[in-house]
């Protein structure tokens, strides 16, 4: 294969896969070094010239001339006189000759090793390019065309036609996805799964949400509110704390706009999310209140060291602290880190009802959390309702409510 034709197809090879132009020399330096010290052992004495545009490749071997006689003749650097003369016939001892290497000098079958030697290690850093590019990424939003969908994974391109991947457990459920479909996510991580960089995409990252906010509220891409924490039940409801430290701008007020017209936007981009934003402050008890909003809550009590909170409400406030599901209770205490226990503040009239809690002995612990999922935990509030309500209500079966109605029945008897 001649030098120029060889070089000529590696380096357009090496341009589509967007290789620049310095690194293409070396790498292209690295294997010729190779194929000279697999046929001459060493290539100290070697020096390679390599113009990529115009496909020249000159090898050439420097060597001292010696004596025919000398101890040093076997040398990688030395060359005999009479060896010497052959090329030249003026030269003489002492002086350096300057050998070109041709390509076939090599054989076919090193030069063709040498090819795929090239071609493989293009590829390898066309892979580590992307991989730090990627890796650089992490947690900034991009946006994907959707190529392929699979039961456990929607496949994407980016603009350079590489693969990224969202897997089902980083879609939110309500997502649905078309060949075509443009689809927004952050970049989660990215792993090298046998050899080849997987680019794994997420939307139900908090930090998504984050990212979001910075794309629609000015104010925060700029710095001037700092979003103090996120979670969230992906596309079901989200807890964004902000705070700003100009007190001219309200914090909340920005983050949600005019009529809600910059919170609307992420809403829809996150299927109807429900997204609470609320105020942050370093004043826990108030800290509570808010996470806990739309409730109002009446008193707060916490225990540093186990880490809870209890929090006492009227008992109409009970279920919308507790939540559809218990969303709300549980995105709070991700929100202020610890565990709230919702308690029921009694008046006057209710001073003889007892916590669910008190008969844990007779009633099973899951029985009491799904009471206490529909914002019920008193013995008074699960009597006031029919069965068919709470069947209708909870996911127990009726055998398991008669016996607890029961329970609690005998309480007061």
């Amino acid at each position: 294969m001649e030098s120029a034709v060889l070089i000529e197809s590696l380096a357009d090879f090496a341009r589509s896969k967007n290789v620049d132009r310095p690194t293409m020399i070396r790498i292209l330096e690295d294997v010729f070094r190779t194929m000279i010290r697999r046929k001459f052992e060493t290539d100290d004495n070697f020096d390679i010239i390599i113009n990529a545009d115009k496909g020249d490749l000159e090898i050439w071997r420097f060597r001292e001339i010696v004596d025919d006689n000398s101890e040093d003749i076997w040398d990688h650097d030395k060359i005999a006189l009479s060896e010497a003369r052959k090329i030249e016939p003026d030269f003489e001892i002492g002086e350096e000759v300057a050998e070109e290497i041709k390509l076939m000098d090599f054989g076919r079958r090193m030069v063709m090793t040498a090819r795929q030697t090239l071609i493989q290690k293009i590829k390898d850093l066309e892979k580590d390019i992307l991989f730090q590019k990627y890796k650089d990424l992490v947690g900034e939003i991009i946006t994907g065309e959707v190529y392929q969908i699979l039961s456990r994974e929607v496949l994407l391109t980016d603009a350079e036609g590489n693969e990224l991947t969202i897997p089902k457990s980083e879609q939110i459920n309500k997502d649905r996805y078309r060949k075509g479909d443009s689809a927004r996510a952050i970049v989660d991580r990215v792993e090298i799964v046998n050899g080849n960089p997987r680019i794994i995409l997420s939307r139900t990252s908090p930090v998504f949400l984050e990212r979001l906010f910075e794309s629609e509220v000015p104010e925060v891409y700029d710095g001037l509110i700092t979003i103090k924490k996120v979670v969230r039940e992906p596309g079901e409801r989200a807890k964004v704390a902000v705070e700003s430290y100009d007190d001219r701008i309200d914090p909340v007020g920005a983050c949600v706009g005019m009529k809600g017209s910059r919170i609307h936007s992420i809403v829809r981009e996150l299927q109807n999310e429900n997204i609470d934003v609320i105020n942050y402050t370093d004043n826990m008890d108030l800290y509570i209140a808010r996470a806990l909003s739309p409730a109002k809550i009446s008193s707060v009590k916490i225990e540093e060291e186990s880490k809870r909170v209890a929090v006492y409400l009227k008992p109409d406030q009970v279920s919308l602290a507790i939540g559809k599901g218990g969303q709300n209770i549980k995105l709070a205490s991700k929100l202020v880190d610890l565990e709230i226990d919702v308690f029921r503040e009694l008046d006057g009239q209710e001073e003889e009802d007892v916590a669910l809690t008190e008969f844990s002995d007779e009633i099973e612990d899951w029985v009491i959390d799904e009471l206490r999922k529909i914002g019920l935990d008193t013995a008074k509030s699960v009597l006031a309702l029919t069965t068919e309500d709470l069947l209708r209500r909870t996911d127990l079966e009726e055998e398991t409510i008669e016996s607890l109605v029961n329970v609690l029945k005998q309480e007061f008897e």
